[in-house]
């Protein structure tokens, strides 16, 4: 069902006029659609094995509805493509479908023709990735404007307000109610809003992880009920009185990351080492291949060779199954379970398909290793774009703990000044209970931003959990800091 209202216009303004979701799956259907055309398999048989794709879900459907309008409704399959390329608002898509009909009827080679769109998809491919890149830095730098505006009006209310109340009317407006809903609600709201935002512009390689935020839910939830305990019951209210509640929060939101970070680890090292491996692999494949040796048997030969990192121990796995004499299909099945890399998965498939369908031809496969270096050239490229702005939310986090407990403190301290003494230093940065909550409130969104810059830079939120602790802990760092700079500030003055 097409998506309307404000979630499609939002989509549009980052995405363009595009299916973004079939044309992240182009390059592999297109791949497999080649490579099976290049062993004796027409593109409409292509189709009608896409609709067993499930990793492939937009071209499942494709697939389906290709199928049902020429066994269904008696379309032949070149008329089929045609109100496909009709309907879909893919413009790649729709030339692709459009090329391959005018070939046929042309009687050209359709192999040569799918072999060119197939480099032509990769190219739009590789300029998309870069044209995400340039939205994502736009998204982190607009983030970082509505942070500065949002300081800005912090400071002006925390200085209008003493003046509103020591002077009466001098035409200042009071906006000291606005204060605990800006540190507590608006900002947290923008932050959800712009991790939405970077959901649409930067989709994640690896798909169907779960555990790290099973490892995250139970030390949250316990966090939260030991928080709600010490606000809620006065026997309680020692411990926020005693450690503070900018404390309490910042402890239980590190500890409650913990958890995640080491299963997210786990995960990440295995995943991404096997997109750094699987280009190479698939390479030893075609070349072993080309010695005249099975398929299996280049497969266990290429699964053999050492230096893949991590992902050695899952290629041994393999290389033991095909050696107890396990099919390649039963084979994919299984790298499934433990392997969350989409391309990973993908790749591996359509090698399956190669060898099933065409025998596993080496100039096949060396098309394959072609195309799949190419993909990993472009993940990685995008990756290493994106690893500066990691820097970002840490100076927007000492920043905003800065600016607006050194406003705080220093506004505390000027009545003070005037009667001629200053108040010793603090370790404790709760000094007052609204003051508090206010730092309470920055330690919490320091922490969300952690899974904004972790979508942005990895392209999954759980990999937000380990630069979310570290926001955490910088930022209350910088508070205790500006608190003792302000102390120190005005005990000079003295």
């Amino acid at each position: 069902m097409e998506e309307t209202g404000w979630r499609s216009r939002i989509k549009r303004v980052l995405e363009g006029d595009s299916d973004p979701k079939l044309e992240a799956e182009l390059p592999y259907a297109t791949m497999m659609i080649t490579l099976m055309a290049a062993s004796g398999v027409t593109p409409y048989e292509s189709f009608k094995r896409l609709r067993k794709v499930d990793i492939l879900h937009k071209f499942k459907e494709e697939g389906d509805e290709i199928v049902r309008l020429v066994e269904v409704l008696g379309n032949d399959p070149l008329t089929a493509m045609g109100k496909r390329a009709e309907k879909t608002i893919s413009r790649q898509y729709a030339d692709f479908l459009e090329g391959y009909i005018s070939s046929v009827r042309s009687g050209g080679s359709v192999i040569n023709y799918l072999k060119s769109k197939l480099r032509s998809i990769f190219d739009v491919h590789a300029s998309n990735a870069r044209n995400a890149v340039e939205r994502l830095e736009t998204l982190v730098e607009a983030y970082m404007v509505l942070l500065i505006v949002i300081f800005c009006f912090y400071i002006l209310s925390t200085v209008t307000s003493p003046a509103t109340e020591m002077l009466g009317d001098v035409g200042l407006p009071d906006t000291s109610a606005l204060i605990y809903p800006l540190v507590l609600y608006v900002i947290p709201i923008f932050s959800f809003f712009f991790m939405y935002l970077a959901h649409l512009a930067r989709p994640g390689t690896l798909r169907g992880m779960r555990e790290p935020y099973i490892a995250g839910a139970i030390p949250l939830i316990l966090f939260a009920a030991i928080l709600a305990a010490t606000q809620l019951l006065p026997e309680l209210s020692w411990v926020t009185e005693t450690v503070g509640l900018a404390s309490i929060v910042t402890a239980g939101l590190v500890a409650a990351s913990i958890p995640p970070i080491l299963v997210y680890s786990r995960i990440s090292r295995r995943n991404f080492s096997a997109e750094n491996a699987i280009p190479s692999f698939i390479r030893d494949v075609t070349e072993a291949r080309r010695t005249g040796i099975s398929p299996e048997k280049s497969i266990s030969h290429a699964a053999k060779r050492k230096g893949y990192g991590p992902f050695t121990a899952d290629l041994s796995r393999i290389n033991s199954q095909i050696e107890w004499g396990v099919s390649l299909r039963k084979i994919y099945t299984d790298l499934t379970e433990w392997i969350k890399s989409w391309p990973v998965i993908v790749d591996f498939f359509i090698l399956v398909e190669t060898i099933e369908i065409g025998g596993g031809d080496a100039d096949t496969l060396g098309l394959l290793a072609e195309y799949t270096e190419k993909i990993h050239s472009i993940e990685k490229s995008q990756r290493d774009m994106l690893r500066p702005y990691v820097i970002l939310p840490f100076i927007w986090t000492i920043l905003m703990a800065f600016t607006i407990t050194f406003t705080m403190e220093t506004l505390s301290q000027i009545p003070a000044l005037a009667a001629g003494s200053i108040a010793a230093p603090q370790i404790n940065v709760d000094m007052s209970g609204g003051g508090g909550i206010i730092r309470a409130g920055i330690v919490f969104h320091s922490w969300l931003s952690g899974f904004f810059i972790g979508k942005v830079s990895e392209g999954n939120f759980a990999s937000g959990f380990k630069y979310a602790a570290l926001l955490a802990l910088t930022s209350y760092t910088t508070l205790i800091l500006s608190v003792r700079l302000v102390m120190g500030f005005f005990g000079g003055m003295i």
